[in-house]
C-alpha cells in the first residue's frame, strides 16, 4: 500500500490517474444533485416554523460543511508538502483552494438569503457569521500569496504556512453556536444525537452534500492536472502528453 502511494505521489504518474478518475466523480455529482434537488423541493414537507425559506438548507448546509472540510484537507496536502517537500502535495492545495472559497462564498450567500425572512437581516456580526467570512478571507488569502510568489516551491511552503495557521479557525466556526449566544441555529445533525429533521429532509440534504463532495473531488482533479501541466511544462512526459 505505501509503495502504491509513493508511486502516485509523482505528478507524472497522478496526472493519468486523475484523467481517468474525474468522470466517475463529475457523474456522480451529476446524479446525486439531481436526487438531492428533487427530494429537497418536491418530496420534502414543508417546515412547520419557517414555511418554504428552509429549502435554502439543501445549498446552505453541504456548502458549509464543504467550506470546511475542504480547508481541513487542504492544509493537510500543504502540511504533508510542508514537511516532506513533495511537488504534488502543494499542487493539491492549490487546486482545493478555489473550490473552498467557492463553497465559503455560496454558504455565506444563501446564509444571508435563508436570514432575511427568518432573522428579518441579510447579515449580523455573529460569531458563526464572522468565523465563516474570515475563513472566506483564509482561502483568498492563500490564493494571492500564491500568485504573489513565482518561484512555485517557496509559493508552497509560504502558503502551507498560513494554512496550517488558520486551521485554527474551524473548530471556532463549528463550536460557536455552542461557545456564544449567538443568532445562528445549533446543528440539526449530530454523531451523538437523533436528527432534528423529518427523514426525507434529511435523505435530501445528504444527497446534497455527497453532491458537493463529488464535484468537489472532479473539479480538483481538474484543476490539479492543469496546474501540472503548467509546472511541469518543461518535462519531456508533459510534451507528449499535450502532443
Amino acid at each position: 500500500m505505501a509503495s502504491v502511494l509513493y508511486t502516485y505521489a509523482s505528478p507524472q504518474a497522478f496526472y493519468p490517474l486523475a484523467g481517468r478518475m474525474i468522470p466517475w466523480f463529475a457523474w456522480a455529482a451529476a446524479i446525486l444533485a439531481l436526487a438531492g434537488l428533487y427530494v429537497g423541493f418536491f418530496v420534502a414537507p414543508t417546515d412547520a416554523t419557517q414555511g418554504e425559506a428552509y429549502r435554502i438548507i439543501f445549498l446552505h448546509v453541504p456548502a458549509a460543511w464543504m467550506s470546511m472540510f475542504i480547508y481541513v484537507v487542504m492544509a493537510g496536502w500543504a502540511g504533508l508538502g510542508l514537511v516532506l517537500n513533495t511537488r504534488l502535495s502543494g499542487m493539491m492545495a492549490s487546486a482545493l483552494a478555489p473550490t473552498g472559497a467557492m463553497f465559503t462564498f455560496l454558504a455565506l450567500w444563501s446564509g444571508a438569503l435563508w436570514g432575511r425572512p427568518t432573522w428579518g437581516t441579510y447579515w449580523v456580526w455573529d460569531a458563526r457569521l464572522t468565523s465563516e467570512l474570515i475563513l472566506l478571507f483564509l482561502y483568498l488569502g492563500f490564493i494571492a500569496l500564491k500568485e504573489a510568489i513565482e518561484d512555485p516551491r517557496r509559493a508552497d511552503r509560504a502558503s502551507a504556512v498560513l494554512a496550517l495557521v488558520g486551521v485554527v479557525n474551524i473548530p471556532i466556526i463549528y463550536f460557536s453556536v455552542q461557545w456564544w449566544n449567538t443568532l445562528h441555529q445549533g446543528a440539526s445533525v449530530s454523531f451523538t444525537a437523533a436528527p432534528k429533521m423529518a427523514a426525507t429532509m434529511l435523505a435530501g440534504m445528504l444527497l446534497m452534500v455527497f453532491a458537493a463532495w463529488m464535484y468537489s473531488i472532479a473539479v480538483s482533479l481538474a484543476r490539479v492536472r492543469a496546474i501540472i501541466l503548467e509546472r511541469e511544462r518543461d518535462a519531456a512526459w508533459v510534451r507528449e502528453a499535450i502532443a
